[in-house]
């Protein structure tokens, strides 16, 4: 056994060694869990690490023509990856940010240093947009409603109509109304503002979701894969409220339950 591994010159195994051993194995293990549902670019990572261990193999055995075959497939294979696949690998690296804390931590030490606070909604807005809720439900009219904290939403308002406007019940439910020319899509809250509606959100690409969850649903997922933001939707066909946080659906029991969650929002912060 010795032998076998002083071929792969693992005899000399130091603290440095062990240490790089666990950091690759940490890696890999969180971009594998951070893309858990994306298969696509599951499956890239899983052959570019596949490679990278065959070319560290191949060279430990001073295989030299297929170390430099390996070496050539992987320098042109990385560059042919990042181009084909360029809005894959924006999204897993989000996702990875997002979920392991790094986005979060960045975010707040980024906003200390620069003396910038979270716009977080207040008692009178999250009482508003809970009654707005309330009454959508009652009435079955679908809405999708996204409340931003510390990742930036300003890709997705600027695929819908900005606007600027205090949070108000009457104004959400006619933006709501099915009739309405911003019906579709879905609306941002920013603090105690309505930042923008008819906003297009990414679709997770999870398989496993139960299938009386519609469009809003997976649109509300793939967000909060993606970002921080809390997300509400309203059901067009049985008027059931879910919350969605960090790529979970909770299902909204009542309106007492609805209110908690709005009052979570203000000190979520805290």
């Amino acid at each position: 056994m010795i032998k076998v591994l002083g071929i792969f010159g693992f005899l000399s195994f130091g603290w440095a060694d062990i240490l790089d051993i666990l950091m690759v194995a940490a890696i890999i293990y969180l971009l594998i869990r951070s893309l858990r549902g994306d298969s696509t670019v599951l499956n890239i990572v899983l052959v570019l690490t596949f490679l990278l261990i065959l070319q560290a193999v191949v060279n430990a055995l001073n295989m030299r023509m297929m170390s430099a075959l390996l070496g050539a497939l992987l320098d042109v294979g990385v560059l042919a990856v990042i181009i084909l696949f360029q809005p894959e690998i924006r999204h897993m690296l989000n996702r990875f940010a997002v979920q392991s804390g790094i986005a979060r931590r960045s975010g707040q030490l980024f906003n200390r240093l620069l003396g910038i606070k979270e716009e977080t909604m207040g008692g009178h807005s999250a009482e508003e947009l809970g009654e707005a809720i309330r009454a959508m439900s009652a009435e079955k009219t679908g809405a999708l409603i996204v409340i931003q904290h510390k990742s930036s939403l300003e890709e997705y308002m600027d695929t819908g109509d900005r606007f600027e406007a205090d949070i108000n019940r009457r104004l959400i439910m006619n933006i709501f109304f099915k009739n309405s020319p911003l019906h579709d899509g879905a609306m941002i809250i920013v603090g105690d503002h309505i930042a923008a509606a008819r906003c297009q959100l990414p679709m997770t690409n999870r398989t496993d979701i139960p299938a009386h969850y519609g469009m809003r649903h997976r649109a509300a997922l793939g967000l909060s894969e993606d970002t921080d933001a809390d997300i509400l939707v309203v059901s067009e066909e049985t008027g059931n409220v879910s919350f969605v946080r960090g790529g979970e659906i909770h299902t909204v029991q009542d309106m007492k339950e609805l209110r908690q969650l709005l009052g979570s929002l203000m000190t979520k912060e805290e």
